[in-house]
């Protein structure tokens, strides 16, 4: 009996999902296919059914995830009375519950360092992910791209090095520091 239409497309999606998680928790290189499939309810045999190889999984998982990150980010900034949404994005961004919630969080932070070492399709995939979300950034700020840019990457730096340190006092002075001076770079 065959598999009821948009079968295939769900359980892609399933995957890319698992290994998105799993990637934003754990890394690239330390996630095998089997463990990423199980997380996905499904044995490691039918991978190659819907990807060519792992670097594939790896750019699909990025995009999902900047995706799943924008809507995160945009339902901060719609809760947000004020005009300057951006600082609700801020808030969120370098939050404790962000930087704990690390299988849920950006892979910007999670990833970037492997990324930098991975093959030309993933880092394509990757810069094209990265430029959507400074352009969401900036758009959302109502500040020029370059401008955009120096943010993101102040946040991305800050969320690096609070889940880096193993002292939660100064985790939590990093996190703080970083909002003050993002949300003080938008007003200049």
């Amino acid at each position: 009996m065959p598999y009821p239409e948009g079968h295939m497309i769900k359980v892609r999606g399933k995957i890319i999902e698992s290994a998105a998680k799993a990637f934003r928790t754990n890394g690239i290189r330390d996630i095998s296919v089997p463990f990423i499939m199980k997380g996905a309810g499904l044995t490691h045999g039918g991978f190659y059914a819907h990807f060519g190889n792992k670097e594939q999984l790896v750019a699909e998982a990025c995009r999902f995830a900047i995706s799943d990150t924008i809507a995160l980010l945009q339902k901060a900034a719609d809760q947000e009375k004020q005009e300057f949404k951006i600082n609700a994005i801020i808030d969120y961004y370098l939050s404790a519950f962000h930087r704990d919630r690390t299988e849920m969080g950006c892979i910007l932070p999670a990833l970037s360092s492997e990324i930098s070492r991975s093959s030309d399709e993933v880092r394509q995939v990757f810069t094209q992910e990265l430029e959507r979300m400074v352009d969401f950034i900036s758009s959302t700020a109502k500040i020029d791209r370059d401008t955009g840019s120096v943010l993101l990457s102040m946040m991305v730096g800050t969320l690096v090095l609070a889940r880096s340190v193993n002292d939660s006092k100064l985790s939590d002075s990093l996190l703080a520091a970083g909002k003050l001076h993002a949300k003080a770079l938008i007003k200049t």
